[in-house]
């Protein structure tokens, strides 16, 4: 697959049809929906477009590349957080109980002291 910046260069070079070295916001819009699966809301096209500089039409490759690959790597993060989360609530109830979290810890690492796991459902 190539790493994340990889595909974001990718990215870019399709969303920039015409080879003009940015994307404006139409482009920009579709290499979200290319990267991340969702159309953004005016309010976050909004924001990024006005942290452009005013002298240039659009996204430059480098802002876009920083832009992208933080928040492509927050996603990662965050889809890893809810795998670890849904491990822990093997009852499926959108919550843990500190039991949950006692018996995933027992079951992965059976001599983890019970002060630690306190300590760390806190």
């Amino acid at each position: 697959m190539g790493s994340v910046r990889e595909r974001c260069a990718r990215v870019f070079e399709v969303c920039d049809e015409d080879n003009k070295g940015y994307l404006n916001r139409e482009d920009f819009e579709v290499a979200v929906v290319m990267l991340f699966g969702y159309k953004p809301s005016e309010v976050e096209l909004d924001s990024i477009m006005s942290s452009v500089r005013s002298e240039n039409s659009g996204i430059l490759f480098e802002k876009f590349l920083n832009l992208m690959c933080a928040k492509k790597c927050a996603q990662l993060y965050s889809d890893e957080t809810r795998e670890i989360f849904t491990a822990f609530d093997v009852q499926d109830r959108g919550f843990l109980t500190f039991e949950d979290f006692k018996k995933t810890f027992n079951s992965v690492l059976p001599k983890l002291s019970e002060r630690i796991i306190i300590e760390a459902f806190r």
